[in-house]
């Protein structure tokens, strides 16, 4: 039996070192700062990006891999006879990325086995499903059964996005500059996640962090309830923010194991660099 390769883009927001402790192949997603690009997680990492986020006047533009992009990287990996490959992206709702994956397996004109997987996710929400697939494919599993797992957990995770700033979001247009103004005013902290369609969503407002952070712990414990639960912590600049999170929810789940990640410079462009997100699934 050949082998099973997994494929993924950077918004996975996967750690380098998870990455290459499970043979993960990144493939980068472009961000430009005026005339300057950068290929993401691989030429501009997030403490870099999140300093000239804070500088710039304007917010940066980001662009997909090229189908020649993937091209290149499956015809690398499928080299050796009978490789499988399983390639996972951003939700097609927020980016063409899935799309270029779809034309780049056209163009092979089936010489490689690929699927494509839209992920209907962003960040870590389908980080961690890449993550278990490369698990599950270095224990020997077909790829039959690496997308049923895949799925499951698809619809058991849960994941929730707590932004610090209105500003990012007014800047990318998400909301109107007035709203933004009256919601700095009265301390409002949106609450985000991504809806079945792979879109993302305002699930609350709330004034004030701590009330966030509250009910960012009621909706995960009405979504997964006593279960005993993974957690991975994402954040962007401020690791003690995602410390002292980690440790309330510590305090109402119980808790296999916690991870952290970095939030990636594509959704950092539209929800800064105070961002906190958690991601949960069943143990």
């Amino acid at each position: 039996m050949g082998k099973i390769r997994i494929v993924t883009d950077s918004t996975s927001d996967i750690p380098r070192e998870v990455r290459e402790r499970w043979g993960i192949t990144m493939i980068p997603l472009k961000v430009h700062f005026g005339e300057e690009e950068y290929s993401d997680a691989v030429t501009i990492e997030p403490a870099q990006f999140y300093e000239k986020l804070q500088q710039a006047s304007k917010l940066p533009t980001t662009s997909q891999p090229s189908p020649v992009d993937f091209v290149e990287v499956y015809e690398r990996l499928g080299a050796e006879p009978g490789t499988e490959i399983i390639s996972f992206h951003l939700s097609a709702a927020l980016s063409g990325t899935y799309q270029s994956a779809v034309l780049a397996k056209s163009m092979l004109e089936d010489k490689i086995d690929v699927t494509i997987i839209d992920s209907k996710s962003a960040s870590y929400g389908f980080g961690m499903l890449v993550v278990t697939a490369a698990r599950l494919a270095a224990e020997g599993k077909s790829k039959e059964e690496i997308l049923e797992a895949v799925e499951t957990l698809r619809q058991r995770r849960k994941l929730y996005f707590l932004v610090d700033t209105l500003e990012y979001l007014q800047k990318g247009g998400r909301i109107g500059k007035a709203s933004a103004m009256l919601g700095t005013i009265l301390n409002i902290k949106p609450i985000l996640s991504i809806d079945d369609e792979g879109e993302v969503h305002a699930v609350e407002k709330v004034r004030g962090h701590k009330k966030a952070v509250a009910r960012i712990i009621e909706l995960l414990k009405g979504n997964l309830g006593s279960m005993r639960v993974n957690i991975t912590i994402g954040y962007a600049t401020d690791r003690s923010e995602a410390e002292a999170m980690e440790a309330q929810l510590r305090e109402h789940f119980d808790v296999a194991e916690v991870d952290y990640t970095l939030i990636g410079s594509v959704i950092g462009t539209h929800v800064g660099p105070g961002v906190i997100a958690v991601f949960m699934s069943p143990a």
